[in-house]
């Protein structure tokens, strides 16, 4: 075998190549969610970085201010993430001052999370710049057509069985 065909046999094959037929995959849509998203998050992601947050804090407390209250079984299921992933994210946000967390008046075992005023302001400080991002993105869009891009997005996620059903 020549060096040139040991090269090439050498070099991994194109997904397109490795799948076969890839009529029915879409690179381009996958692509622009993939840059989408990184520059979506980037501006929120340099915020919280200068306190030492990531991606995990910045779903607590934009959850949490969103749903004042909300109890920790509420955000477990909300995020899909587990108990000791949000035990060290919230027990950071908790100690930081940006959380609070009260006894339940009915069950005191159970924990509702509030925003405390520092809260509510890193949660519209990492807002502001995705609001920014997604109006810019819709000034190039007919207004017609933002429900149809709600909806994609919306299918985008997966359901709990108990929601499909």
């Amino acid at each position: 075998m020549s060096r040139q065909s040991q090269a090439k046999a050498a070099k991994p094959e194109s997904l397109e190549t490795a799948l076969g037929n890839t009529e029915t995959i879409d690179f381009e849509i996958i692509e622009l969610l993939f840059f989408s998203y990184r520059d979506f998050v980037s501006d929120p992601d340099a915020i919280l970085a200068s306190s030492g947050f990531g991606r995990a804090h910045h779903r607590v407390v934009h959850f949490v201010n969103r749903e004042p209250g909300m109890t920790v079984a509420d955000l477990l299921d909300t995020l899909n993430i587990t108990k000791q992933s949000l035990a060290r994210v919230l027990k950071q946000l908790i100690d930081s001052g940006y959380i609070r967390q009260v006894a339940g008046p009915e069950d005191r075992r159970q924990r509702k999370l509030y925003p405390t005023q520092a809260g509510r302001d890193l949660a519209l400080a990492l807002a502001e710049p995705q609001s920014r991002r997604i109006a810019r993105a819709f000034e190039k869009v007919p207004p017609e057509m933002r429900p149809g891009v709600k909806l994609f997005l919306d299918g985008m996620r997966d359901r709990k069985t108990s929601e499909a059903g």
